[in-house]
């Protein structure tokens, strides 16, 4: 019986690690996003603990309408989030 031939190389050649940081630059994010909505809950929060005279007397229910403002800018600054 004839025999086989030998093979030069290896049947696996394991794949070469190369070390890869991703960085987008993008570590502002995170911190003002989660300031965003502090912000919009302290504010809401404020506003009906203190019966309307904390944080803008003369806005009245307008300070609803801002600390929900807040809260939608974080969700605004969430979408640049990698």
């Amino acid at each position: 019986m004839p025999k086989s031939r030998l093979r030069k190389k290896s049947d696996y050649t394991p794949p070469t690690t190369a070390t890869v940081k991703i960085s987008s630059g993008r570590s502002w994010v995170a911190p003002l996003m989660l300031a965003m909505f502090l912000i919009g809950l302290v504010w809401i929060v404020t506003y009906y603990v203190t019966s309307g005279s904390w944080p803008v007397e003369s806005w009245r229910n307008w300070n609803i309408l801002v600390g929900f403002g807040f809260i939608a800018a974080g969700f605004g600054v969430s979408t640049q989030w990698k």
